[in-house]
């Protein structure tokens, strides 16, 4: 793992049952990486474990002495956009425990996804939740190392209520655009909701539309990933970078955008430890030219 922060720290998604620090730095270790995304809890489930302060402990110090950005992502059945009470509540418990976890590791950010108005009901209505429930989690981010809120957007399937750039700009106004609030940007899901990123500036103009919405300096993390489908699908089907239908050149693109500077790459791709390092090294080859 490096300890030199280059223009796009590239890493991965990486296991961490067994031991956040001995399983999880050892995974990253392997794969070469510059940044590691992990969960605390279970992602298909409600389950808010106390973690191991001792792997805990071991996790920031390493992380801090190589330079390594951490991040965390947050289970995800949380959707402050439910029509259903005890899912809201749940929500609420499970993204605070991300956020207390994410201090606890030394986490830069928690990605969230940005849910879907569920039951019928209108984005408006879903989107006064979304307020309702997730600004008081914010305030409570007053902590120097709390970790940022990233919001990633899905592939547009259903009700989705962020997944066109533009869709982040009431989000985010729903949230006063608080000063703990950012976004994580997936290039599989921002294609599969029918944003081109090929072509000579697919990539760029899509790049420009987001910080149309959001403002600059929102883009905290980057999950890199090539998609199964075709844009517009609304399918949320990572393949390997290059090995899909965005391609090479769109990442190449990526990271040579004025809003990614200093913006690291989590690669979530298929294949297992193999198919991760071979993304890993390909990005790097894309990003050093």
């Amino acid at each position: 793992m490096s300890t030199e922060q280059s223009r796009n720290p590239v890493g991965g998604h990486v296991p961490v049952a067994g031991g956040l620090a001995s399983v999880g730095l050892a995974y990253a270790q392997e794969l070469a990486a510059e940044a590691v995304q992990v969960f605390v809890a279970n992602p298909r489930g409600w389950a808010t474990p106390p973690g191991n302060p001792v792997q805990d402990e071991a996790f920031r110090t390493a992380c801090a002495e190589r330079s390594l950005p951490a991040y965390v992502h947050a289970p995800y059945l949380i959707n402050f956009g439910s029509h259903t009470e005890a899912t809201v509540e749940k929500s609420v418990e499970s993204l605070r425990h991300s956020l207390r976890r994410g201090r606890a590791i030394g986490a830069r950010g928690v990605v969230v996804h940005t849910g879907s108005a569920t039951g019928g009901r209108e984005r408006a209505v879903a989107l006064r939740q979304v307020r309702e429930h997730l600004l008081p989690l914010l305030d409570e981010l007053t902590h120097d190392d709390d970790p940022d809120l990233l919001l990633e957007g899905t592939a547009g399937q259903g009700a989705s209520l962020c997944s066109r750039t533009w869709d982040f700009g009431p989000y985010f106004e729903a949230l006063d655009a608080h000063p703990k609030l950012g976004v994580c940007l997936d290039t599989c899901h921002v294609f599969a909701a029918g944003h081109d990123l090929t072509g000579p500036s697919g990539m760029h103009q899509t790049l420009d539309l987001l910080v149309d919405a959001v403002g600059e300096g929102r883009l905290k993390l980057i999950h890199a990933n090539d998609s199964k489908d075709v844009a517009g699908a609304h399918k949320d089907r990572h393949e390997n970078i290059g090995a899909g239908h965005i391609g090479e050149d769109p990442f190449r693109a990526l990271m040579t955008h004025p809003a990614t500077a200093g913006v690291p790459l989590v690669i979530e791709t298929p294949g297992g430890k193999e198919g991760h390092a071979a993304d890993v090294e390909r990005l790097k080859k894309l990003r050093d030219g």
